[in-house]
């Protein structure tokens, strides 16, 4: 299996598990987790959250998602993806999505 049919299976994976919630792979040592996830709770938004520092066993999903070791990586019920976005990317991905 290539990289990319990879990463296509783990996302799959992810958002059949939890069709209808938001998964957020990240670490609370990292300031951008702690932004993102920020920008979660007050919008409110229900997702899941992966703490790779309790999990480290799964840093490789969130490596293998976004191509690279970043986090935070956040996958939508739709399939789609962000590794390590900004304030305004994460808004308006969210917004997109009715999230």
């Amino acid at each position: 299996m290539n990289p990319s049919e990879r990463t296509s299976a783990i996302v799959a994976d992810v958002a059949h598990r939890r069709p209808e919630r938001l998964t957020m792979y990240g670490a609370p040592s990292s300031r951008d987790c702690r932004r993102s996830k920020a920008v979660l709770d007050i919008r409110r938004v229900d997702f899941e959250y992966i703490d790779i520092e309790r999990e480290p066993a799964r840093a490789g999903e969130a490596e293998d998602i976004a191509g690279r070791d970043i986090i935070p990586v956040l996958i939508f019920p739709d399939g789609s993806h962000l590794a390590e976005p900004t304030n305004a990317e994460l808004a308006e991905h969210l917004d997109c999505r009715g999230l």
